[in-house]
């Protein structure tokens, strides 16, 4: 008789704002479902997906994880793409006790302290700070200390844990808020939000966009006569190639968190073969065409779900978690373990910034060499250009 498959279920948002980055990491997952099968499968079974389409809307959320459990009668689950998906779906997770690997969430579980949730995503015990204290490190450091920030970010779910951590570092590194301000999502004309923060005359512009928002607050600051001596640190766009081939030179001198680079103290056993497989395959997937931010983390996802059903066995939701909360697992990513909330036990947050970018092809941007890392100091393949205004003068 034919052994029974293994299924994973989970939703990402394959339409909707983050589409881009959720089709990428489902291109991930099919590469590893590939290569896992190719060995042999799981416990000696063959592993499929069962992946439902949450278009970008929480409220799905629960409902689609109730219908993989109780109808499509999935034998693992996991975490989507991104806070938005990840959150909504706890409530029934811990009802259900659930092994539940997210990917992404930033402080999902913060309030929750579920313990069997695990997350992928390198912001450690305080992950709504880690997300972007390397900006304020960097900004810290400079001579003359900028001494104001002004906080700027999209009404969106996804941006509130970021800026409650924006607001933690700039207590921290003794800088003063002179302005805060939350846009539309669907916002166009930047002209008036950036007016306002041009007239608080901070010394540093704290961004938290999504994909399409990015590209616009980026065309409208390079625009803009007022610079601040540093911008960026929370975009979730700049990661994404089509947002760095659309926006091209407009990125030179922007300061932004990536949680994979293309430098050679990244190249983790097994992440440029995985990588050369998602490369080959994007253009045809119609997928972001070099993958580094989603990508290396969505294999890795799957790689801790396996090693954890390896090691145990089976399918035991409390012997999966109790593995995972003390074993290192060995990833595209490198070692990870996890510690408090189920977060990274250490965090592994980078922040890049863009240099000498010249033209919209994308090949530029597969080496590192237009995205140097900054921060943190064990990662860093070049130096900060400061101010601003000095980083755009360069191109």
């Amino acid at each position: 008789m034919p052994t029974a498959p293994i299924r994973i279920g989970y939703c990402l948002s394959l339409t909707g704002p983050v589409a881009g980055n959720s089709q990428s990491a489902r291109l991930a997952h099919e590469i590893w479902r590939e290569d896992i099968n190719r060995r042999g499968g799981l416990l000696g079974r063959p592993v499929e997906f069962v992946c439902h389409d949450d278009h970008a809307d929480a409220s799905l959320v629960p409902g689609l994880y109730k219908r993989l459990m109780d109808d499509d009668k999935v034998d693992l689950v996991i975490g989507g793409y991104g806070t938005n998906t990840v959150l909504p779906a706890m409530p029934l997770i811990m009802e259900r006790q659930r092994f539940f690997v997210g990917l992404m969430g930033l402080g999902v579980n913060n309030a929750l302290a579920y313990p069997n949730y695990f997350a992928m995503i390198p912001t450690g015990p305080d992950p709504n700070a880690a997300l972007t204290e390397g900006f304020f490190a960097l900004a810290a450091q400079q001579k003359p200390r900028p001494a104001t920030v002004a906080l700027l970010s999209a009404d969106a779910e996804f941006s509130k844990n970021p800026v409650l951590g924006a607001k933690a570092n700039a207590d921290k590194y003794d800088l003063t808020i002179v302005h805060e301000a939350i846009y539309p999502l669907a916002t166009t004309d930047f002209t008036p939000v950036l007016d306002a923060v041009a007239r608080s005359g901070c010394d540093l512009l704290f961004l938290c966009s999504y994909l399409q928002d990015s590209i616009g607050l980026v065309r409208a600051i390079r625009a803009h006569p007022f610079r601040p001596k540093m911008v960026g640190a929370g975009m979730i766009g700049p990661q994404n190639t089509a947002v760095k081939t659309t926006l091209g030179p407009l990125l030179n001198g922007f300061v932004n968190y990536e949680y994979w680079a293309p430098v050679a103290r990244m190249t983790f056993p097994g992440v440029q073969d995985f990588l050369n497989t998602y490369q080959a395959r994007a253009g045809g997937a119609g997928v972001d065409l070099l993958g580094h931010y989603m990508a290396p983390l969505a294999y890795a996802q799957m790689q801790v779900v396996a090693q954890a059903v390896e090691s145990t066995g089976g399918f035991d939701e409390a012997a999966l978690s109790a593995f995972a909360r003390d074993a290192t697992f060995n990833t595209v990513m490198g070692p990870v373990r996890f510690g408090t909330n189920g977060e990274w036990a250490e965090p592994r947050v980078l922040q890049v910034q863009f240099q000498g970018i010249s033209g919209h092809e994308s090949g530029q941007f597969r080496n590192g060499s237009r995205q140097i890392v900054v921060s943190p100091p064990d990662f860093a393949s070049g130096k900060l250009v400061f101010p601003y205004a000095e980083a755009i003068a360069a191109e």
